[in-house]
């Protein structure tokens, strides 16, 4: 995947799922890039986004 998202107009609801899951597990974003972060922050909060996505999905929230 070349880090597109499939859907543009998603673009919102996806920059507020990351700041509401990085505020989740306790890494603080700043606006624009974050490329200081750790390889566990930044796996911690791809991987609870993606456990979140899953869960919406399969409770029928698409």
């Amino acid at each position: 995947m070349n880090g597109k998202l499939v859907v543009p107009e998603a673009k919102q609801a996806m920059e507020n799922l990351k700041n509401e899951v990085a505020k989740s597990v306790g890494v603080t974003l700043k606006q624009g890039y974050n490329g200081d972060l750790t390889s566990r922050q930044a796996g911690s909060i791809g991987g609870e986004m993606v456990k979140r996505m899953i869960q919406d999905y399969e409770n029928g929230r698409k």
